[in-house]
């Protein structure tokens, strides 16, 4: 299972991550009860006859490689002093998605499905239950907002634009030396990195280690202006590579134009100028900035 990127929303005094699995929004059930008394919330929920008939519908509803014969075995045995359930107990035996396990002290612990995880909200308590609808429906609004499509927009375009450059790469290079595609590809993309961020991208993870772990990488701190500028200068690169212009002049050229662009750009906008230092968006940031 992909994990993707980490978010946090605040709820009633407790910061509650939000993580993305494949299409769909977990919501971290751990976070949920970290400052309540008692350790076995999540158990003592999991165990109750309506949990688990709501946990049985959701996998029904959308997993196909759900286990029914074992679900079965779990509903019979509900009611009794002596059943147990777990959120390890429930994955293994069911083959269940819509709760997982993500280790790691950076955002570990136990996720659900984020309609999963406003029913346990609820059985917690009602009001808390209508605290987190509303801190993750703010929190979706505000990742829909303008600078963030926009920023979206321009990371899918350096992308589309890096598919361009490496055509480029193995266009040129190709036929003098022998290809090595990960070394050439890296140190095209880092070429680049150096010209406009000033680091590698090996340099930029061995500083922030932990929003590396996250899966994030030094294109995705950059600012909207910095995206736009990565997007200019994969396609001024490739032109470059396309006439045989050697790295070294190459990389004269590229930082020249960096410098030049970003200072046209970041004084024209000073919001798309915020870069992304933390998982916040756009619109936060901006507000920040005022």
């Amino acid at each position: 299972m992909v994990f993707k990127k980490l978010r946090k929303i605040s709820v009633d005094n407790s910061e509650i991550s939000v993580l993305r699995v494949g299409n769909e929004d977990y919501i971290s059930l751990t976070d949920m009860i970290r400052n309540l008394e008692g350790d076995d919330h999540i158990r003592n929920w999991m165990r109750t006859r309506e949990t688990i008939e709501f946990l049985g519908l959701w996998e029904h509803m959308y997993n196909p490689d759900f286990n029914p014969v074992e679900f079965d075995g779990f509903k019979k045995q509900v009611g009794l002093n002596a059943f147990t359930m777990s959120p390890k107990k429930w994955i293994e035996a069911t083959n269940a998605i819509g709760i997982v396990s993500k280790s790691g002290r950076y955002g570990g612990g136990t996720y659900a499905q984020k309609d999963i995880a406003f029913e346990f909200g609820s059985w917690l308590s009602p009001a808390f239950k209508l605290y987190l609808i509303k801190e993750y429906q703010r929190l979706k609004e505000i990742e829909t907002n303008q600078y963030n499509l926009e920023w979206d927009v321009r990371r899918m375009l350096s992308k589309t634009n890096y598919q361009v450059q490496t055509d480029a790469v193995k266009e040129k290079i190709v036929p003098k030396i022998h290809w090595n595609k990960g070394l050439f590809y890296a140190d095209e993309a880092d070429l680049l990195n150096v010209a406009l961020f000033g680091q590698t991208a090996k340099q930029w993870r061995d500083t922030n280690p932990e929003r590396a772990k996250s899966g994030e990488n030094i294109r995705d701190s950059a600012s909207i202006n910095e995206l736009i500028i990565v997007s200019n200068l994969e396609s001024y690169n490739a032109i470059l590579i396309r006439d045989e212009i050697e790295k070294k002049d190459r990389f004269v050229k590229l930082q020249a134009m960096a410098v030049s662009q970003l200072q046209t750009l970041d004084g024209v906008d000073s919001v798309r100028s915020i870069k992304k230092l933390n998982n916040k968006t756009y619109l936060e940031a901006g507000d920040n900035e005022r």
